[in-house]
């Protein structure tokens, strides 16, 4: 008797342990929850156990005030969801907010912070022109040439007499059945 109350006792154990076993999870995260960076990352990445959908996934970035910095763009690539951002010039907390979707798993939702130090002055370094001197005979005509213009129209004409052959025989064999 008391083989069996064991027996039943490991069995809804494991019955109630499965579905935890197989549910998706936050595996990593990029920033990472409850670190603190100094330099302004273009993406934001979370990881999940299971492999995302394509579809009905949203990853929000939201800076201290609550103004959302992601630029909207979402990659799927297996398990990983990839927001871009927009450069962060405000310092502190900022909120990812997130609801990913696995197939036959109930959605994936939850949020995390990270914290942003704002460097003192933002400035972006202007890119120096580097001259050089074009030859007219080492630079490309803009233009197409005339030989790729009736390359293009022989090519039509033909593919049009190819289509009007085709039709032709295929109206005779349908025509002898």
């Amino acid at each position: 008797m008391k083989l069996k109350q064991i027996g039943a006792v490991i069995a809804v154990l494991t019955l109630l342990t499965i579905p935890n076993a197989i549910a998706n999870d936050l595996m990593n995260t990029d920033p990472a929850n409850g670190s603190t960076k100094s330099v302004s990352q273009s993406t934001a990445t979370l990881t999940t156990s299971l492999p995302l959908i394509a579809d009905g996934n949203s990853v929000e970035v939201t800076d201290p005030t609550g103004v959302r910095v992601d630029d909207g763009t979402l990659a799927i690539a297996e398990n990983e969801a990839v927001v871009g951002l927009i450069p962060l010039t405000v310092g502190g907390y900022y909120t990812v907010t997130y609801n990913l979707l696995a197939e036959n798993d109930v959605p994936l939702t939850g949020n995390y912070r990270f914290n942003f130090i704002a460097p003192g002055l933002v400035t972006s370094e202007s890119p120096t022109p580097i001259a050089t001197e074009v030859t007219a005979s080492e630079q490309p005509a803009a233009g197409s040439s005339k030989g790729t213009d009736i390359l293009v129209i022989t090519m039509l004409v033909l593919s049009f007499f190819v289509l009007i052959g085709l039709g032709m025989y295929a109206r005779k064999i349908f025509s002898e059945r």
